[in-house]
């Protein structure tokens, strides 16, 4: 079970940090025959560059909801989503879709490969999207792989590769466009310890060596040893957030209470 302590410095460590994600009221409801579903029912957060953020809740708490709300793949119902300070909802589709493509990397845990294409064909897909030649393309896709320990592997399909393999794939594909932000939702769910715990340190290393911006939705307890702040969801609202350094382990694990 997990405690914080009264007090928190987080505001103070934060105080001089750029704002890279930033929520004002967020609401989503959706109409499900004849029955008003609320999936988020206002949540207010800022969101710091170079942060590793982990939300935890159970399963239908509204973490995807959420998700999907700053990674700009759906419009609230109420409230406003800022990304770098620019409101999302003000963006034109084809600004939206730029965004999508250039700030904004995404790790499903179904790893959402295609399956007729090599993983090099997988990683650079999103660079055609993104102005990308094809020769530069390549050499960053075999650059990407590298960096998730599949340089060898550039030629394998899907089918031919471990859950822990894809995974790794998706990885370097969301880094296609060299986004700022990597939302990765249940990265860890479908793979042994193991190949989990290999996914985290690579996800780890993104964070503090590259700078990116992670926001992980896990029920994976591991990940808070890696992340800055822990986020918990219940009931589409915000039950808390804690620094790090604030949440203490005992046996048994973690919750948000």
């Amino acid at each position: 079970m997990a405690e914080t302590t009264p007090q928190s410095d987080a505001a103070q460590k934060n105080a001089d940090r750029r704002i890279i994600i930033r929520t004002v009221g967020l609401k989503k409801s959706y109409l499900m025959k004849g029955v008003l579903t609320e999936a988020l029912r206002g949540m207010d957060i800022e969101i710091f560059q170079g942060e590793f953020i982990s939300v935890m809740g159970p399963s239908g708490s509204g973490k995807s909801t959420f998700f999907n709300m700053i990674g700009a793949l759906d419009s609230p119902s109420v409230g406003r989503v800022f990304i770098d300070e620019v409101d999302v909802a003000q963006l034109t589709a084809e600004e939206l879709a730029y965004l999508r493509c250039h700030k904004i990397g995404y790790i499903f845990q179904s790893y959402n490969l295609i399956k007729y294409m090599t993983a090099l064909e997988n990683v650079t897909t999103p660079m055609a999207f993104g102005g990308v030649m094809p020769d530069e393309a390549r050499s960053r896709g075999m650059g990407l792989l590298d960096l998730v320990g599949l340089k060898d592997r550039w030629h394998h399909r899907p089918i031919e590769m471990s859950g822990g393999q894809q995974q790794r794939v998706a990885i370097a594909r969301s880094l296609s466009n060299n986004p700022s932000v990597l939302l990765c939702d249940e990265p860890t769910a479908n793979l042994d310890l193991h190949t989990g715990q290999e996914i985290l340190e690579i996800l780890q290393r993104l964070n503090k060596e590259k700078g990116v911006t992670i926001i992980c939705a896990t029920h994976d307890h591991r990940m808070m040893n890696i992340c800055d702040r822990l986020m918990w969801i219940r009931d589409g609202k915000i039950d808390r957030i804690a620094d790090r350094g604030d949440v203490h382990i005992e046996v048994g694990g973690i919750d948000g209470h």
